[in-house]
C-alpha cells in the first residue's frame, strides 16, 4: 500500500496552497461579513485549472484526477469556506453532469467558458420547497416536450451559485407517471426568459457563497439541452452526488484543519495560571483528538478518491468519508472555540466563522442521517 502523493500531486498541492494563502484566506472575513463573492480570486483560478478541475483538456479543463480535485477543495476550505463551497458546487455539481453524461454538443457549447472563467459559474438545482432528501417522490418541477423544446415549470430551493451562474442543471419530472424513470436533467441558461432567481438566503454561515430559490415560469430551452438520457435523471443525480460527497468532505476537512491550526497556536500563546494553556491536559486532549480525527478523515477521503481514480466502486466509501469528515470538522471547530474560551465566541477570532461555515457540511449533499441509512443498506444487503 502506498500512502504517498505523487510528485505531481504534491506540487499541485503546493501551488494551490500558496494561491489560497495569498488570494483567498486574507479575504475570508470580509467575504463572510459583507456576503461579497470573491470574484477577484475566482477569476484567477481559471488559468490555474481550478474552475475545470476534472473537465477534459479538450474542453478547456485541467483534466485532473479525483485526488487532485480533492486536494484543491481541501485547500480552498482551509482558506475560506464560502469560496470553497462555490467552487466545489461549480466543479462537481454544476459541471459534473455535463462532463459525465452530456452530449458532445453540450460540452462544446458550455464547458470551455465555464472551465476557463470566461463566463460565470454553474449550478445544480435539486431540492424543492416541499421536499428535501426525497428526490424520487418529491420533485414537482415539470418539463414537458413541445416540439423541439422543453417547457419547464416549477420551483427549487437552496441552489448554490444560482445568482452567479451562467448554466443551471435542473432535475425535472419528464414523466408524470412517476417512478425511478420519471426524472431527467436539463441544462438551462440562467438568463433564459422565465428563470426567476430569488434574493440570497440569509444563512448561519457561508455568507459569501450565494444560495437562492429559483422559479421556472414557462422556461423554454432546446430539446438538445437534455443531459444524458430522458428518464435517467435520478440515477445521474445520485452518481453526481457520490462524486460531490468526496468534495464536501474535503471542504469540511479544510475548515477543520484551519480551526485546529488556530487552536494549536492560541493554546501555545495564551497563558492562564502562570503558564500556556497548552500545558493543561484538558487542552492537550482536545488538540490530540483533533489531530487524530483529521488525519483519519484525510485518509478516508483520499482512499475514496483513489478508488474512483482506479475505476473501482467508491460510492459507499465516499459516503463514509463524507459522514466522518463533516462530523469531525464540526467537533474540531467546536473545540477550537472552546480552547479560545470567550474569545472564540467573538467574531474577532476566525474560529467562530469556521464553526458556522462547517455546520452545513453534515446537511448538504446528503445529511448525516441519510449517509447512515445508505451505508447501513449497503452493509446489510
Amino acid at each position: 500500500m502506498n500512502f504517498e502523493l505523487t510528485n505531481e500531486q504534491r506540487e499541485f498541492q503546493r501551488i494551490v496552497h500558496d494561491f489560497v494563502d495569498k488570494e483567498v484566506r486574507p479575504r475570508a472575513r470580509h467575504v463572510d461579513e459583507t456576503a461579497e463573492f470573491n470574484w477577484d480570486a475566482v477569476r484567477k483560478m481559471g488559468p490555474m485549472g481550478m474552475l475545470g478541475l476534472q473537465v477534459p483538456e479538450e474542453y478547456g479543463g485541467a483534466g485532473l484526477d479525483t485526488m487532485c480535485a480533492t486536494i484543491a477543495i481541501e485547500e480552498l476550505g482551509w482558506g475560506c469556506g464560502s469560496t470553497a463551497l462555490a467552487i466545489s458546487a461549480h466543479n462537481h455539481l454544476g459541471m459534473g453532469p455535463i462532463v459525465a453524461f452530456g452530449s458532445d454538443a453540450l460540452k462544446q457549447q458550455w464547458l470551455p467558458r465555464l472551465a476557463t472563467g470566461r463566463g460565470k459559474l454553474s449550478c445544480l438545482t435539486l431540492t424543492e420547497p416541499g421536499a428535501g432528501s426525497d428526490l424520487q417522490g418529491g420533485v414537482r418541477t415539470l418539463a414537458v416536450r413541445d416540439g423541439d423544446e422543453w417547457v419547464i415549470n416549477g420551483a427549487k430551493m437552496w441552489a448554490t451559485n444560482a445568482g452567479i451562474a451562467d448554466a443551471i442543471v435542473v432535475l425535472c419530472r419528464t414523466d408524470p407517471a412517476g417512478g425511478s424513470r420519471s426524472l431527467s436533467q436539463i441544462l438551462t441558461p440562467a438568463d433564459a426568459p422565465g428563470v426567476i432567481i430569488g434574493p440570497p438566503e440569509k444563512k448561519m454561515g457561508l455568507n459569501g457563497s450565494p444560495t437562492h430559490a429559483v422559479t421556472f415560469d414557462n422556461v423554454r430551452v432546446p430539446y438538445e439541452n437534455l443531459i444524458g438520457e430522458a428518464g435517467r435523471g435520478l440515477q445521474q443525480t445520485l452518481a453526481t452526488l457520490s462524486n460531490g460527497r468526496i468534495s464536501i468532505g474535503a471542504l469540511a476537512l479544510g475548515l477543520g484543519q484551519a480551526a485546529y491550526e488556530r487552536a494549536l497556536a492560541y493554546a501555545q500563546q495564551r497563558e492562564a495560571f502562570g503558564q500556556p494553556i497548552a500545558n493543561f491536559q484538558a487542552i492537550q486532549f482536545m488538540l490530540a483528538d483533533a489531530a487524530t480525527e483529521l488525519h483519519a478523515a484525510r485518509l478516508m477521503l483520499y482512499h475514496a478518491a483513489w478508488l474512483k481514480d482506479q475505476g473501482q466502486p467508491f460510492a459507499t466509501q465516499a459516503g463514509m468519508a463524507k459522514l466522518f469528515a463533516t462530523e469531525v470538522s464540526e467537533r474540531v471547530c467546536r473545540n477550537a472555540i472552546q480552547i479560545h474560551g470567550g474569545y472564540g465566541y467573538s467574531r474577532e477570532y476566525e474560529v467562530e466563522r469556521m464553526y458556522r461555515d462547517t455546520r452545513l457540511m453534515s446537511i448538504g449533499e446528503g445529511t448525516s442521517e441519510i449517509q447512515r441509512m445508505v451505508i447501513a443498506r449497503t452493509i446489510l444487503s
